[in-house]
């Protein structure tokens, strides 16, 4: 019977194999391994949340915690929460000056791709700037940050250029999507492009109609 691949292990959802910390056991020289792009048990955990193993893999199996891939990055630069970033500042001590090869650092990459706010205003900021973030969003009744390359000014959306109010359904539908606990997942994100594009398109046949319709004046 073929040994299980730990990088799978590793990757199989939101909860850890249970047989993968048993399998390190038995065969420790694994916890360290890296795949041919230098992608590492320490990247996978800290990508899926997994703070236990990244514990038992540099506490146990003595990984270092700044162990780079082929980009030069650390495991730090693929976290997707507070909770794996806080483990590897607060805990692992975690190298965060280190940069990748594009010359920045896991908050300036984070920062940059725009797709965790919560995770770079902590490491841009601590603790104190998660809640405080969290507090301005709860307060203001505002929904959470769109995902990258999307930006939607839900409280003060203009008017165009035509003075047309926009979209009520529209607005309506941004928010409701917004809100939900699922929105920054793969599902929620797709469905807001799906949204996104549909209004755009619509927007696009509208002024279509209206460049068909001055010619037909002209």
């Amino acid at each position: 019977m073929t040994d299980p691949n730990p990088f799978l292990l590793a990757a199989n959802g939101p909860d850890l194999d249970p047989r993968l910390l048993s399998h390190l056991r038995e065969n420790p020289s694994l916890a360290s391994n890296q795949d041919s792009y230098g992608y590492s048990l320490l990247h996978a955990a800290a990508s899926y949340n997994h703070v236990d193993l990244l514990r038992a893999l540099v506490n146990e199996f003595k990984v270092d915690v700044n162990l780079r891939d082929e980009d030069n990055e650390t495991c730090l630069f693929v976290v997707e929460t507070v909770e794996a970033a806080k483990c590897l500042v607060e805990e692992l001590k975690v190298d965060t000056s280190l940069t990748n090869d594009d010359g920045q650092t896991a908050r300036e990459k984070i920062e940059s791709e725009d797709d965790y706010p919560e995770v770079a205003a902590y490491l841009a900021h601590g603790s104190a700037a998660v809640g405080e973030l969290s507090q301005t969003a709860s307060a203001s009744g505002h929904p959470p940050p769109l995902p990258p390359n999307v930006k939607v000014n839900i409280g003060t959306v203009a008017e165009d250029a035509g003075g047309q109010e926009p979209d009520p359904e529209f607005r309506r539908r941004i928010e409701e999507l917004a809100s939900r606990e699922d929105f920054h997942t793969d599902e929620g994100q797709q469905e807001l492009r799906a949204l996104i594009t549909d209004a755009v398109l619509g927007v696009s046949q509208d002024e279509q109609q209206q460049d068909s319709h001055r010619r037909r004046i002209d």
